[in-house]
C-alpha cells in the first residue's frame, strides 16, 4: 500500500486582502497563517509516516516571493528528508521556473521541467510509483501538453499524473489556464490526477480519481471554509483521499436569524454566535442577519454595532472577526415602500402640507386630530407608518 499527500497552491507570502482595518494581532495572525499550515502539513506527513509529498504548483507568488519563504520551506523540507519522505513539486502560473528559483532543495525534493517528465520511485511497501507532470515556464500558460504525458500501456505500477489547470467545466476560473477535459485525463490510463490551480477542493471522477485539493490558507472572502490537503493510500486496484484541514484562520460567509433590530439585542446576539465559532477555529465572517420583522436599523447604530464587535477581537488570539453585516429583510417590499413614501413625504414640504390640509379639511377625521399648530410632522409620519404597518399586516 502506497501513502501520500496531495496538496497545491500554497502562494507562500500571498497578500491577504481587506485587512487595512484589523488590528496587528489579527494581522500578525494572518501574515504567518499560510506558513503554519505547511508545517502542520509536514507534522502530519511525518506522523504518518507517508512515502511522498505532491505539490501540484504555485507554491510561491511571483511578486511577493521573499527569500524567507524558501528558506523556510528549505527547511520543512529537510524535516521530511531526515524521516526518508520525498517531495515531487511543480510549478504554476504564480511561480513560473523562469521567475529564477535560487533555492537548491534537499536532494530528497524533485521539481519538475518545462516539458513533460517522468520520476519513478519505490515506496515503502515496494510498490513501483510513476509520477508524470511539467512546470510552468511562464506565467501564462495557455498551451495543452496533455498530449506529452505518457500513457500507461503496461499496467505496471501506480501512475500519478500532476497538473496545475482548469477543468473545462469549472466555474470557478476566468483565465483558462492549461485547460483539461476527463477524457483527455482518462485516455493516460493513471491511478490518480494530483491537481493544482483552482482553490476549492473538489473531486472531479472516482475512476480514476482526479482531485483539486484546494489551497492549503484561505487568503480572502471568497476563499471560504476549511482549507488543507488529500491524504491518498491504497494500491493500483483502489486509491482513496481523505481531505485533511490544516489552516490557521477559515473565511466563512455566515448567516444568522433574528427577530430583532435593536443594537443591544443584536449585540448580544452575535457575541453568543461568536463564541460559538471560538470554540472551533480563528474567523473572519461576513455575516448575513435574516431579520423577519418591520424595523430598520440605522447607519449609525449599524456603525456602532460593528465597531463594538470588531472591538471585542482586539489582543484575543482565538478571534472571530465580523469584517462585515449585512441585514435581509424579509419582508423587502414592504420596507421598501414605507421608505418611499417617508422619503417622499419627509423631503417635500408642499406635498407634506398638503396631505395634512386634506386630512384636516375632512370632517370626519379632523375631529379626531389635535389642533394642527401642535402637531409636528415627525409626529404625524410615525402615526401614518404605524397605521401603513397595522394595514400591511392584514
Amino acid at each position: 500500500m502506497v501513502k501520500f499527500i496531495h496538496a497545491a497552491d500554497l502562494h507562500l507570502d500571498s497578500p491577504f486582502k481587506s485587512r487595512s482595518k484589523m488590528p496587528n494581532n489579527i494581522l500578525e495572525i494572518l501574515m504567518t497563517s499560510t506558513y503554519k499550515s505547511v508545517t502542520r502539513m509536514i507534522d502530519f506527513a511525518i506522523k504518518e509516516s507517508v512515502d511522498f509529498l505532491l505539490i501540484s504548483g504555485d507554491v510561491f507568488d511571483q511578486s511577493n516571493r521573499s527569500l524567507k519563504s524558501e528558506i523556510f520551506l528549505k527547511k520543512e523540507f529537510n524535516r521530511l528528508k531526515e524521516k526518508g519522505i520525498f517531495v515531487y513539486m511543480i510549478h504554476g502560473n504564480h511561480d513560473p521556473i523562469s521567475s529564477g528559483f535560487k533555492t537548491t532543495w534537499p536532494n530528497n525534493v524533485s521539481v519538475f521541467k518545462e516539458n513533460v517528465e517522468t520520476y519513478e520511485m519505490l515506496s515503502s511497501k515496494g510498490e513501483r510509483v510513476y509520477l508524470h507532470g511539467f512546470s510552468y515556464l511562464l506565467d501564462e500558460s495557455y498551451e495543452n501538453k496533455l498530449d506529452e504525458y505518457p500513457t500507461n500501456t503496461d499496467n505496471r505500477g501506480i501512475h500519478i499524473g500532476m497538473l496545475h489547470g482548469t477543468y473545462a467545466k469549472t466555474k470557478y476560473d476566468a483565465k483558462r489556464y492549461t485547460e483539461f477535459n476527463l477524457e483527455a485525463l482518462n485516455s493516460k490510463l493513471y491511478h490518480y490526477w494530483a491537481l493544482g490551480h483552482i482553490h476549492v477542493r473538489s473531486q472531479l471522477a472516482d475512476l480514476p480519481q482526479v482531485h483539486y485539493s484546494g489551497n492549503i490558507q484561505g487568503r480572502h472572502k471568497n476563499e471560504t471554509g476549511e482549507k488543507g490537503f488529500l491524504l491518498v493510500e491504497g494500491d493500483d486496484v483502489s486509491l482513496s483521499a481523505n481531505f485533511v484541514p490544516v489552516q490557521e484562520v477559515v473565511f466563512e460567509n455566515l448567516e444568522l436569524d433574528t427577530n430583532s433590530l435593536r443594537k443591544e439585542e443584536l449585540y448580544q446576539q452575535i457575541v453568543e454566535f461568536k463564541q460559538s465559532l471560538r470554540e472551533k477555529s480563528k474567523y473572519i465572517v461576513n455575516l448575513q442577519l435574516n431579520y423577519d420583522g418591520e424595523d430598520e436599523i440605522s447607519q449609525s447604530d449599524y456603525n456602532e454595532l460593528i465597531e463594538l464587535l470588531q472591538e471585542d477581537e482586539v489582543n484575543i488570539s482565538e478571534f472571530v472577526w465580523i469584517d462585515n453585516i449585512n441585514v435581509s429583510y424579509n419582508n423587502e417590499e414592504q420596507i421598501a415602500l414605507l421608505k418611499d413614501i417617508k422619503t417622499s413625504y419627509s423631503d417635500n414640504e408642499e406635498l407634506f402640507r398638503s396631505a395634512v390640509n386634506t386630512m384636516y379639511m375632512d370632517p370626519n377625521i379632523n375631529r379626531y386630530l389635535p389642533p394642527i399648530s401642535e402637531v409636528s410632522p415627525g409626529e404625524l409620519l410615525k402615526m401614518g407608518e404605524d397605521r401603513l404597518k397595522m394595514l400591511m399586516r392584514k
